[in-house]
């Protein structure tokens, strides 16, 4: 991985890999200032902006559900923020996610799924395959990019619903988008 500066690139959507920047530039747009993630390795490039970033404050979790309750007193206390994390720890969120409803903060989530696209893990199937459902169930809309051209047009669709219109809103991050994972020995 490399460094980058905060500035944006504008060249960053010329680049099918640069999908990671697109969104870091467009949270930036939206002011978002608090980034609370579980490590994971199809968030890293956008982990690390937002670390370097001084507008930024990135939170590492130890559980998904406590990033739910993050985001809603961040926005009590006057600050956006974004939940990132993978399909897997969806699941832990369900109860949590019922505070988008009854408090109606504005909820944005990024996740990139797993037990898709060339998966090689079969705990990671059942999950990745609900997800969506698991979500729209909560109340939640979901949106899907699985190609990095849409990418930016899908997250900034995403980050209008939940920031403008207090949409509780979930961008899917397809399997295929950010590859799928190989099992080495």
């Amino acid at each position: 991985m490399h460094a980058r500066t905060e500035a944006a690139s504008d060249t960053a959507s010329d680049n099918p890999n640069s999908w990671p920047d697109d969104i870091f530039d467009i949270l930036r747009r939206f002011d978002v200032r608090q980034v609370p993630y579980v490590p994971d390795a199809g968030h890293s490039q956008l982990i690390e902006r937002v670390l370097g970033a001084s507008s930024m404050r990135g939170i590492p979790l130890t559980t998904e559900e406590e990033g739910v309750a993050l985001l809603a007193g961040a926005w009590a206390g006057g600050q956006r923020g974004v939940l990132l994390m993978q399909s897997s720890g969806v699941g832990n969120c369900i109860n949590m996610l019922s505070l988008t409803q009854i408090f109606r903060f504005p909820f944005l989530t990024l996740v990139t799924m797993r037990g898709e696209w060339g998966e090689f893990n079969p705990w990671q199937v059942p999950m990745g395959s609900s997800t969506a459902a698991v979500f729209e169930l909560s109340g939640i809309k979901v949106l899907r990019a699985s190609h990095p051209p849409e990418v930016r047009e899908v997250v900034e669709a995403g980050a209008g619903q939940a920031y403008n219109a207090c949409t509780p809103t979930a961008v899917l991050l397809s399997q295929r988008l950010i590859g799928a994972k190989v099992f080495t020995k």
